[in-house]
């Protein structure tokens, strides 16, 4: 299988990013990624390696919604359920991706709820 330019450049910019960031407890990362027809959120404790609250738009999958209005739906959630966990800060990993467009979107859906970055 053929590895695209694209991906192994954002997979670099991810390391890069990962070098700098990691989650504790009291603050975990909120890792964001899309594919092209889905948004996926995640709050992480990289100290333990322990998922701590998941969100995605899979279930929206006969949603009419535009893509933009989803992805921010999906940071609403992941919002919401930091709140249930007693979590409001986080650090933001974008996961390589531009800040721009959907992930952007996640990140203000996230803010709305709440949760501080």
């Amino acid at each position: 299988m053929k590895t695209s330019k694209k991906l192994i450049d954002r997979k670099r910019r991810h390391m890069r990013i990962r070098a700098k960031i990691s989650g504790t407890p009291e603050r975990p990362r909120l890792v964001v990624f899309r594919s092209l027809s889905h948004h996926y959120a995640q709050l992480i404790d990289d100290t333990k390696g322990v998922t701590l609250a998941s969100a995605s738009d899979i279930k929206d999958r006969k949603s009419k919604e535009k893509r933009l209005d989803r992805a921010k739906q999906v940071g609403l959630k992941i919002a919401e359920l930091a709140k249930v966990k007693n979590i409001s800060t986080c650090t933001f990993d974008r996961n390589g991706f531009k800040y721009h467009g959907r992930v952007k979107a996640i990140a203000e859906g996230a803010r709305e709820g709440g949760l501080e970055f």
